[in-house]
C-alpha cells in the first residue's frame, strides 16, 4: 500500500470507468451498468449516486489537479440542478428519470447530506463562491426541516414541501424508523466538510451537537453505532454493520478534528480506538480474508462481503495506526488492501465487483454501478491512503 498504487488504482480504474458512464444525451451519468459495465441507458438517476460522482471527481481534481477530472465534476453538478434541485421549496429530490425529469420527489436528509458534501468539496477544488452558496441553502433547509431540537440529531426524511411522510427508509433494506445511524453520520460528514469549506460558526455550532450525539446516543458502549432508533432515541434492534463502524470511528474523529476542541478530539480519539478495536476483533475474516459486512437482527453472520466496508476498514485501521501507532491496525489496513486489490478490483472491466461470495466469488448479479454503487467509497479510500502516506 503506498500512493503510487493508490493513484494508479483511483486513475487507471476506478475513474475511467465512470468517465465511460457519460450520458451525452440526457447529462449526467447513466443509471446503472450491468457487473460487465454495460450501462442501461434508461434506467433511473439517484441523487445519491450524482452527489457521490460529484464529490469523487470534485475531490480527484482538488487532489490531483486534471482538469480532466473537473469536466466531469462539472458534468455531475449540473445534472443535479438540472434534474434534484427543488427550486421552489429548497432541497433535493431522490430519484429523477433518465431523462431528468423528477421522478420521486421526497426529501430524504441523507440525500441532501450528500450534496452538502459534494458542493462543499467542488467549492474546497475551485474556489468557486456559487458553490459555497449552494452549500449553505441546503445546509439552512437541513437544519430548519431535519434537525430535531428536543432530543438531538438529524430524522430521516419528508415530502415534497417538508411535509411529514409515512416511510422514512433509504432502502428495502433498512427499518422504517424516524432516526438512524446512516442519515446522522453522513450529515456529520457533509458538516464536516462544510466547516472547512466556510468556517460559518452556525455550521460549528450543528456539528459539535451531532459529535455529542453520536457520542450519546449511536454509539454503544463506545464499540460499536447502533442504526436505528425512535424520535427519542430508542434503540430498535437491527444487528451490526461493521463497515459503518470502522469508517464512523474515522469519520467522527475528523469532525473533532475540524471543530478543533482539544477535550473532544480526545474523546474522539478514544472513542475511535475503541472501535476500531472492536472492529479488528470482530470482523475480520482470518479464512478467507476482508472485512465481514455484519450480522442481522439475530446475530447471524451476514454472508456476502460488499466492496464498500473493504475501502473504509483501509481509512479505518489506518487512521487507528496514526492515532495509537499500534502496528496491528496498519497490518490489517495492508492485508484489507490487498484482499480488495486481489478480490474486488475488475481488472478487465474497471471498477470494482458489488458483493462476493464467502469464498470470494463475485455474484455477478449484482450491478457495477447503480443506485448505490458509486465511485465514493473506494475513490475515496485511494486518495486518504495518498494524502495520509
Amino acid at each position: 500500500m503506498n500512493k503510487q498504487k493508490a493513484t494508479e488504482l483511483l486513475t487507471k480504474n476506478i475513474l475511467p470507468f465512470w468517465q465511460s458512464l457519460k450520458d451525452t444525451n440526457h447529462g449526467g451519468f447513466y443509471g446503472e451498468a450491468d457487473f460487465y459495465g454495460k450501462p442501461n441507458k434508461s434506467a433511473d438517476k439517484g441523487g445519491i449516486m450524482t452527489a457521490r460522482i460529484l464529490w469523487t471527481f470534485a475531490a480527484a481534481y482538488r487532489e490531483l489537479g486534471s482538469e480532466e477530472y473537473k469536466h466531469y465534476a462539472e458534468e455531475a453538478y449540473n445534472f443535479m440542478l438540472k434534474a434534484f434541485l427543488d427550486k421552489e421549496n429548497g432541497g433535493l429530490y431522490w430519484l429523477a428519470q433518465a431523462d431528468g425529469k423528477p421522478l420521486d420527489v421526497k426529501k430524504q436528509f441523507y440525500n441532501i447530506a450528500f450534496g452538502i458534501y459534494a458542493l462543499s468539496e467542488y467549492y474546497h477544488a475551485t474556489g468557486e463562491e456559487k458553490l459555497l452558496k449552494l452549500s449553505m441553502e441546503l445546509y439552512n433547509v437541513l437544519e430548519k426541516h431535519g434537525r430535531d431540537l428536543d432530543t438531538g440529531g438529524y430524522i430521516e426524511a419528508c415530502g415534497k414541501a417538508w411535509e411529514p411522510i409515512d416511510d422514512y427508509r433509504l432502502s428495502d433494506k433498512d427499518l422504517n424508523a424516524p432516526k438512524s445511524m446512516n442519515t446522522n453520520l453522513h450529515v456529520l460528514e457533509a458538516y464536516t466538510n462544510l466547516l472547512r469549506a466556510g468556517k460559518d460558526e452556525y455550521v460549528k455550532e450543528a456539528l459539535r451537537s451531532l459529535v455529542r450525539v453520536t457520542l450519546d446516543k449511536i454509539i454503544s458502549n463506545k464499540k460499536t453505532f447502533l442504526l436505528f432508533f425512535e424520535m427519542d432515541w430508542t434503540h430498535i434492534e437491527a444487528g451490526i454493520s461493521y463497515g459503518h463502524d470502522i469508517e464512523g470511528s474515522w469519520l467522527l474523529y475528523d469532525a473533532a478534528v475540524a471543530l478543533g476542541d482539544a477535550e473532544l478530539i480526545k474523546e474522539a480519539k478514544d472513542v475511535a480506538l475503541t472501535i476500531a478495536n472492536a472492529t479488528y476483533d470482530l470482523a475480520i475474516d482470518h479464512e478467507n480474508g476482508g472485512l465481514l459486512s455484519g450480522r442481522n437482527a439475530a446475530g447471524e453472520l451476514l454472508s456476502k462481503k460488499e466492496w464498500w466496508p473493504q475501502a473504509e476498514a483501509v481509512v479505518g485501521f489506518y487512521n487507528a495506526y496514526e492515532l495509537s501507532g499500534d502496528e496491528k491496525f496498519k497490518t490489517v489496513a495492508e492485508s484489507i488492501w490487498e484482499y480488495a486489490l486481489g478480490n474486488f478490483v475488475d481488472a478487465e472491466n474497471g471498477e470494482w465487483h458489488n458483493e462476493l461470495f464467502t469464498d470470494n466469488r463475485p455474484d455477478t448479479s449484482m450491478p457495477k454501478s447503480g443506485f448505490w454503487k458509486c465511485p465514493y467509497h473506494n475513490g475515496r479510500m485511494c486518495l486518504e491512503v495518498v494524502r495520509r502516506l
